[in-house]
């Protein structure tokens, strides 16, 4: 099931996306989205007898974090390399504050601070519903479904605070989308699915989940061990290789597959 959030110029509403799809996830032209009654991570799915043709809508975040984005980093061995790092030994966690959440469509804001600003295409996982301590083998309990994430980065800021609160917690620093996916499970990550970063068109990030160093349900119960996960808090699984500069009118588009197509605009702040 598709989730997704979004608004036809009135109050932000939650519907399921009907129709078919393509490899990548991408929904056909005659694509309807049914309105639910309420967020579903709260009410449970519940439809009402409206529909709205998806090309007549605009998408939102599709999900607003209740407290947290928990960033997960150098989880690819390639993008370890190519930061100059060796890959951790457990995962390493930072936070994006949820003011960073920006959805389908919206601007990255390139802040003054930075002269150096980056794209990390990105599997992200959304959670269910209140957890602490979950045992590894009791992830899929915890989790809502999935959907892709760009942890846009200040890369000069990161190397000159060492830590990545400023570099990463700009207002627009966590575009996610366009929607959250529910039917899959960790097993689908680990056999393989593609993630790919274009910029202005061009492929810049060519990478698969099943090289994520920590697995999905490594990430829940290690995350877990450390803190308590609210409904909508969001963990990003880590960026492949090949990351790199985005500049003021480029656009960046990730494509995952099963997941579709996160599009953003930069601009400036």
């Amino acid at each position: 099931m598709r989730i997704a959030r979004f608004t036809t110029g009135e109050d932000p509403m939650y519907g399921v996306v009907t129709g078919d799809v393509d490899e990548f996830g991408q929904p056909d032209e005659d694509s309807v989205v049914v309105a639910l009654a309420g967020d579903p991570l709260y009410v449970g799915v519940k439809l009402l007898d409206q529909e709205h043709k998806l090309a007549d809508v605009r998408l939102l975040a599709p999900v607003l974090p209740r407290s947290k984005v928990i960033g997960i980093g150098k989880n690819y061995a390639a993008h370890a390399a190519e930061m100059g790092g060796e890959v951790p030994a457990e995962p390493l966690m930072f936070l994006k504050p949820n003011t960073s959440v920006v959805g389908p469509g919206d601007p990255i804001f390139y802040p003054k601070q930075t002269q150096n600003l980056h794209f990390e295409g990105e599997l992200a996982v959304v959670i269910g519903r209140i957890c602490r301590d979950v045992p590894r083998e009791q992830a899929t309990d915890v989790i809502h479904g999935y959907t892709i994430a760009n942890d846009v980065t200040a890369r000069d800021l990161q190397r000159s605070d060492v830590q990545f609160t400023r570099a990463k917690g700009f207002d627009s620093f966590c575009p996610l989308g366009p929607w959250i996916e529910t039917d899959l499970d960790p097993n689908d990550f680990a056999e393989g699915r593609s993630v790919q970063t274009f910029l202005n068109g061009d492929l810049k990030q060519d990478g698969n989940t099943r090289d994520l160093i920590f697995d999905i349900p490594t990430l829940v119960a290690h995350v877990s061990s450390v803190m308590t996960l609210l409904p909508g808090d969001v963990i990003l699984t880590g960026t492949p290789d090949g990351v790199g500069p985005m500049n003021v009118g480029d656009e960046v588009e990730i494509s995952i597959a099963g997941l579709g197509t996160l599009t953003n605009k930069v601009a400036l702040r």
